[in-house]
């Protein structure tokens, strides 16, 4: 009897040895499974949220690529008006910018300087045009015309009219000598055809570029389409 019992003993301290070891599988894998606990975590995958993101929704919690910087166009820019002399001019500088169809130009009215009159302001009628052309007898001068109706001028009177500015101004300086004190100088103006240009979609380079071949030209400047 007392061996029956000492054997049943060993026999369940073995049982349970065998338990404890594990040959016999385990009722406790987390804890007898360190490898496999360990692939369940993946540590090197886990990354740490900012408060902002761990309280933002879940689409929003991995922040989104940034999007490209769109380049800044400038949507019409117009340079002019030209004469035609130097739109061709202006023209043949343009090709290296190969503007296609970005580039347009179109026609307007215009006024060139035709010639220079020298002239005595209107007198305010034609009495007081005769009286101012009496006194110019008086100091010699013959060479006049009162103008009158259809002219900007009627009423004023005409000493002459020049090409040049300079002829003109030659003139003017003569006839001071001569105690002539109210006469002027002042262009006269003829209509003209004008070219003006308009540029499309161009970016900050391409205007830049356009900026410098219009500098080249007096007068002229870029400027936004109306």
């Amino acid at each position: 009897m007392l061996k029956f019992v000492f054997w049943l003993l060993a026999a369940i301290n073995l049982l349970v040895l065998a338990i404890g070891q594990g040959y016999l599988g385990s009722f406790r894998t987390e804890t007898r499974e360190p490898a496999r606990l360990k692939n369940q975590l993946h540590a090197e995958k886990i990354t740490l949220l900012t408060q902002a993101q761990a309280s933002a929704p879940p689409e929003a919690a991995t922040p989104a690529a940034p999007a490209p910087a769109r380049p800044q166009l400038y949507a019409c820019t117009e340079v002019g008006n030209f004469v035609l002399a130097d739109a061709r001019k202006f023209e043949a500088k343009l090709e290296p910018l190969a503007l296609g169809e970005r580039q347009s130009r179109r026609n307007v009215a215009g006024q060139d300087i035709s010639s220079y009159m020298v002239f005595i302001p209107p007198q305010g009628s034609k009495e007081g045009a005769e009286r101012k052309a009496a006194e110019l007898k008086q100091l010699g001068v013959s060479n006049y015309f009162i103008m009158g109706d259809g002219s900007p001028q009627r009423w004023g009177i005409s000493l002459g009219v020049f090409k040049s500015e300079t002829s003109a101004q030659s003139q003017l300086a003569s006839l001071n000598k001569q105690g002539v004190h109210s006469a002027r100088v002042a262009p006269r103006y003829s209509a003209s055809k004008q070219v003006a240009y308009q540029f499309r979609d161009l970016d900050a380079a391409t205007r830049a570029r356009l900026a410098a071949i219009t500098a080249q030209f007096e007068e002229q400047e870029l400027r936004s389409c109306k």
